[in-house]
């Protein structure tokens, strides 16, 4: 088990409320439709880096009575969720605030672990995965599903995305992470140990006028205000002005009549 503590790993988006709010627009339809079929009623489930629990309280209602245990190493969004938990009245589901590297689980816990969108941001995902294996009963699964950055695509040509694409690259490798996570799902799932591995791939699409405004909405605020401002002024590899350009060719790109911006997902069951 490492001994890496979460703090040790920087979370490239960070908590500022437009990434928050972001993240709790996903659902285990939007984004977790592949392990769908393999929860069933009296399951248990871990949900790790689960944010603001959205997509934890989604399945807490599928597999009914089962327990579900959402976990964050933020205890300010652990907070979040639990309001969500008592808003929408799920019983069967808690959150807690924990490490990745060391979950405090006994072995063979779970039947299924899933982390959605964690992998990119960790130091060692190959650690984080043994960890998870480790905390699933046998026979159970681990579910994982990433983006992929320099998968994704967009139209018109925007210069400031493409500006916003190279800046994201170097602060996440700045940060030890992988933006190009969803590429690596298997490479990592196999180094972890997993010799079941199942992967598939699907796509989030913003490419009417509701979902161009709430994306270029979402970036345009975080490109200025988030840990990925903080961190790209810190790092030295953009300036006040230079965000402030990026931001406004997103507002410029969510204005258009025929935009389209398509991020790709690695998605991988893997067999404990």
């Amino acid at each position: 088990m490492s001994a890496q503590q979460p703090e040790d790993d920087v979370y490239t988006h960070g908590h500022h409320e437009s990434v928050v709010r972001a993240h709790a627009a996903r659902t285990a339809e939007n984004s977790a439709a592949f392990v769908l079929p393999y929860l069933t009623p009296g399951s248990t489930l871990l949900d790790v880096g689960c944010g603001p629990g959205t997509i934890t309280c989604d399945f807490a209602a599928l597999v009914s009575p089962g327990k579900v245990t959402g976990l964050d190493r933020s205890p300010d969004i652990v907070a979040q969720a639990q309001a969500l938990a008592v808003e929408r009245e799920v019983p069967n589901v808690e959150f807690v605030a924990g490490n990745i590297y060391d979950l405090d689980f006994a072995d063979e816990t779970f039947d299924v672990v899933h982390a959605h969108q964690v992998l990119q941001h960790l130091t060692d995902p190959v650690e984080a995965l043994r960890e998870m294996r480790r905390v699933a009963k046998p026979g159970g699964i681990v579910a994982v599903r990433d983006a992929d950055f320099h998968g994704m695509s967009w139209y018109p040509d925007v210069p400031e995305l493409d500006e916003w694409m190279d800046l994201y690259q170097r602060i996440a490798r700045r940060n030890g992470a992988e933006p190009d996570a969803g590429r690596r799902l298997v490479s990592w799932a196999q180094a972890a140990g997993f010799t079941d591995v199942a992967p598939t791939s699907s796509n989030w699409l913003y490419a009417t006028a509701q979902q161009r405004r709430w994306q270029a909405r979402v970036w345009g605020e975080r490109v200025l205000h988030s840990a990925f401002a903080e961190q790209a002024l810190e790092y030295g590899f953009a300036d006040a002005a230079g965000l402030a350009r990026i931001s406004a060719g997103w507002h410029r790109w969510g204005s258009t009549d025929d935009g389209w911006f398509l991020i790709p997902n690695g998605e991988v069951i893997a067999r404990a």
